[in-house]
């Protein structure tokens, strides 16, 4: 039983898997390469993709939406982009390292300043704290739209609202937010949020293969984005320099066309569902986890309950890694265990050094599924205790 989707979504829909089949059979060119039928169709997924995408997060146009192979290289050019040497950061001690570990590197190698703000037991991080942290210095503010430990929602749109209504000026900030664990599984407006750079993954709550991601750059921010990787792109290929042209400037090389052929698919069924029948289903699926688990003595769920299907625990006595080994081997129940590359939340979790077991459902996941789940931890507690 598969309970791992913070880290990746599965099984794909079919549909995703055709699609990318299809594409390698039928057709194979690479995108903007030339001006032959098949690189016309490859031309065609990628904006479409572009576009679904814009859409669904309500962006400004589709020439706002660079690819990448996942969202961490998406979240490393947005940073490399737009942070000089002497800036000041904002960021959170809810974050991954895919948000973390670049901005310690900028502030080792390149004086940066970072500034993390703490979180509170739940993991959430208060806006006021953050929006107090900025100074006429800071250059990015760097936030999670949720915890891939807890599930927990940070206060994207205040924070957003905050920062624009506390400068208007072309200094003022940029706003990133890391899309990882929400993009996908609830709505994301990042014109009503203010939000000037977002980045997710392409595979986990979009549905999509692994191999993509995207960063979206509001047009306030095309001309001041900087490239941090170079290459062909094949377009103005006469010039020594990357084209200054959103999403030219931030795509050299060749873009994972078949992937993106299956994660097109998947950003369309995103776009038709009934987006108030799968917030029921994952807020469901959410509660069902959080009674169950929190209804066992020995367990210590950690946070408050979230929309989001995602839920960390501890069980005296047993070690994180031993659960997920016990749970696998004996019950065949697959979840993940560790710091889940989140390692300062932890200290506000109370789950530092080890971390936590970390379950996490889908909207798709059975209620008879997660009473197995639930019986399994009582088995593994009732042992010891």
């Amino acid at each position: 039983m598969y309970l791992d989707h913070a880290a990746t979504s599965w099984p794909k829909h079919p549909d995703v898997l055709d699609a990318m089949d299809r594409y390698a059979r039928e057709c194979g060119a690479a995108s903007g390469r030339g001006q032959y039928q098949s690189a016309n169709q490859a031309d065609a997924i990628l904006h479409s993709t572009r576009r679904g995408i814009s859409r669904l997060i309500h962006g400004a146009s589709p020439n706002s939406i660079a690819f990448f192979s996942n969202g961490t290289q998406a979240i490393n050019a947005a940073i490399a982009g737009i942070v000089r040497d002497g800036d000041h950061v904002v960021t959170t001690a809810a974050e991954h390292n895919s948000v973390l570990r670049p901005l310690s590197h900028l502030a080792r190698t390149r004086n940066v300043n970072l500034t993390i703000v703490d979180c509170d037991r739940d993991g959430v991080v208060c806006a006021n704290d953050i929006l107090s942290a900025v100074t006429d210095a800071t250059r990015l503010v760097a936030v999670t739209s949720a915890s891939n430990v807890t599930g927990a929602e940070q206060p994207i749109q205040e924070i957003g609202q905050g920062l624009k209504q506390a400068s208007q000026t072309p200094s003022s900030p940029a706003f990133l937010c890391d899309a990882a664990q929400s993009f996908g599984y609830l709505r994301i407006d990042v014109e009503a949020a203010e939000i000037d750079l977002l980045a997710a993954p392409g595979h986990k709550g979009s549905g999509g293969p692994q191999g993509t991601g995207f960063l979206y750059v509001s047009p306030a921010w095309h001309d001041r984005i900087t490239a941090s990787i170079f290459g062909g792109t094949g377009s103005q290929s006469e010039s020594m320099e990357m084209p200054e042209s959103m999403p030219a400037k931030l795509e050299p090389g060749n873009l994972n066309v078949a992937a993106i052929a299956g994660w097109n698919v998947a950003i369309e069924q995103l776009a038709s569902r009934n987006d108030e029948h799968y917030a029921a289903a994952l807020a469901a699926v959410s509660k069902q986890l959080n009674d169950g688990l929190r209804s066992i003595p020995s367990v210590t769920v950690l946070g408050s309950p979230a929309r989001l299907p995602i839920v960390s625990l501890t069980i005296d006595g047993f070690p994180p890694s031993d659960l997920s080994a016990i749970l696998d081997a004996e019950f065949g129940i697959e979840a993940r265990a560790g710091l889940h590359c989140a390692a300062r939340i932890h200290s506000f979790l109370g789950s530092a050094p080890e971390g936590t077991l970390r379950i996490s459902g889908s909207a798709e996941t059975t209620k008879q599924e997660i009473a197995f789940v639930i019986d399994a931890f009582r088995q593994i507690a009732d042992s010891v205790h």
